[in-house]
């Protein structure tokens, strides 16, 4: 299980792009009017608008399993760690989107909230990275989940950014400790 946390000002383009695959599969919501994609997306920057002064209101986290756990990665129990999930990164009392993808050869689901909780209060994002990779550790623990086998398996043509740098240098430190 591996959780990659994205803020962003627009509702638009991420759910957009998490209902527009063909076989996109609403999980669980909260908070939304599920008529359509425009009154899901209008009823996120409705609440937005609590709180004018948080320029990104929009969360998005993909979490992404390992092909070894697809046979048993149900709707259910899917729904029910992207829930579990939530509420130990302290995404509570806000509106939130679970959608499953069966697009790739991992199973994953993505979960879009709004960072601007009920009472237009602003969700704390303070060391969530950190806190991602700590709760995707208990939960892999909990439920025993496949853990990665190293970097040797990464797609590097999908890496970006900081994530691409960070591989180089794994593959230049470790071609170069042998010698």
């Amino acid at each position: 299980m591996i959780g990659k946390i994205v803020k962003g000002r627009s509702f638009k383009g991420c759910i957009s792009y998490v209902l527009g695959d063909k076989d996109a599969k609403i999980l669980a919501t909260e908070g939304v009017l599920e008529t359509d994609t425009k009154s899901i997306i209008n009823s996120f920057y409705m609440q937005s608008l609590l709180n004018p002064k948080r320029s990104k209101c929009g969360g998005h986290i993909p979490l992404a399993y390992s092909p070894d756990d697809k046979q048993w990665m149900t709707d259910q129990l899917m729904e029910n760690l992207a829930k579990e999930y939530m509420k130990k990164m302290g995404i509570e009392n806000t509106q939130y989107l679970i959608v499953r993808h069966n697009n790739t050869s991992h199973p994953h689901c993505h979960i879009v909230f709004n960072l601007v909780n009920n009472d237009g209060n602003t969700i704390s994002d303070k060391n969530d990275h950190y806190r991602n990779e700590k709760v995707c550790k208990q939960l892999k623990d909990k439920y025993n989940l496949t853990y990665g086998r190293g970097k040797e398996n990464v797609n590097v043509e999908k890496l970006k950014g900081a994530e691409q740098t960070k591989y180089e240098i794994y593959h230049t430190i470790k071609s170069t400790l042998p010698k």
